[in-house]
């Protein structure tokens, strides 16, 4: 699943060639994704411009020329990708079979034509992703329903004691969790619990001061690198205009099972389910 480093890459990469670019079609080959009604949503797009591209945690949000907002969630296999002259820029997950020169293909759902020419196509092989049309008040709702997003304002040292003293979920389900902490998926939260030195099983309300303050560093840490280097990459995950996310040359327990702990040498990375989600972690670094 895209997480924060990788929604906030495909934003930044859509913002130049979609800004100032106005609808004239809106094709639905599979209403799964659609939360409006596939009528009320082509209505609702038709003929607007793009003015904006919004975001938080893992979900973008689209300004349009009329006041109202397209959201869209990518979900574990959503993507988009924007064509214009058999040029593209791509963000989100792929699959083995894609070929961006032939979309729209089997797993395309939604295809959004502008006045130029160029398409915006929606694919998504499991169908989880979605998109809304929502209003100002609408939106400002769903965003009230985030926790504070790490490296904005609003994720402070002492809003994030008071989030973990509360709780007496395990730290990984924490970090998790997009109503308390906005855009963490399983790669970060393995990589950050792993930054710190700390167990993902530990229960938030029992880590130390000092464990607080690591963790809270490393989020910030490894995030604002992840966006540095546009993401990580795996078999099913292309970068804008074709570019791999190479924040994967920095991983250090996801999907690092089985291999040798990079900081201690001494122990093998090991996976345990904790909260229902695979977590990876060295057993002599995070006691």
């Amino acid at each position: 699943m895209p997480e924060l480093p990788e929604v906030e890459t495909i934003r930044r990469d859509l913002l130049p060639v979609l800004i100032g670019k106005k609808i004239t079609g809106v094709s639905v080959l599979h209403k799964a994704p659609i939360k409006d009604g596939v009528k009320k949503f082509q209505a609702a797009l038709r003929y607007k411009t793009i003015r904006g591209i919004e975001r938080i945690g893992k979900l973008l949000m689209f300004d349009l020329s009329d006041g109202n907002f397209l959201l869209i969630h990518l979900k574990m296999t959503g993507q988009l990708v924007y064509e214009y002259d058999k040029k593209f820029v791509a963000g989100g997950h792929s699959f083995s079979s894609f070929d961006a020169a032939a979309l729209p293909d089997r797993y395309t759902w939604v295809v959004v034509r502008f006045n130029d020419g160029s398409s915006l196509y929606f694919n998504d092989m499991r169908k989880f992703g979605y998109l809304k049309i929502v209003d100002i008040k609408q939106k400002e709702k769903i965003m009230a329903g985030y926790g504070a997003e790490p490296l904005t304002k609003y994720f402070t040292l002492k809003n994030f004691f008071n989030i973990l003293e509360r709780r007496n979920a395990p730290i990984k389900s924490v970090l998790l969790n997009q109503s308390l902490i906005a855009g963490i998926g399983n790669i970060y939260a393995d990589e950050i619990c792993f930054e710190a030195g700390i167990f993902p099983g530990t229960k938030a309300n029992r880590l130390s001061i000092v464990e607080k303050n690591k963790l809270f560093k490393a989020i910030n840490k490894i995030l604002k690198k992840a966006i540095k280097y546009k993401g990580t990459t795996f078999k099913t995950y292309i970068g804008a205009g074709g570019r791999k996310g190479n924040f994967s040359d920095f991983l250090r327990v996801y999907q690092k099972d089985g291999e040798s702990c990079t900081r201690c040498r001494k122990a093998i990375i090991i996976v345990k389910k904790i909260g229902g989600r695979s977590s990876r972690y060295c057993p002599v670094c995070q006691k």
